[in-house]
């Protein structure tokens, strides 16, 4: 999964390769170099998501370097 897909050092969301700014916040700052993978369903009921401080449904990287 890590190889196809970038994501973005600032909110950790996975994008698509081709994107050029992230599909939530629009950062530019998007790398290949991730780890582990979550998706979060029902960020006000995921306590994964409040640790991670995700308001907002998707997919996310667990570590992001």
């Amino acid at each position: 999964m890590a190889s196809n897909r970038l994501v973005c050092r600032e909110c950790h969301r996975v994008n698509d390769a081709d994107n050029e700014t992230c599909d939530a916040c629009n950062s530019s700052s998007l790398t290949e170099d991730w780890a582990g993978y979550v998706v979060i369903a029902h960020p006000e009921e995921s306590e994964i998501a409040k640790e991670m401080q995700v308001t907002e449904s998707g997919a996310y990287a667990l570590k992001v370097r």
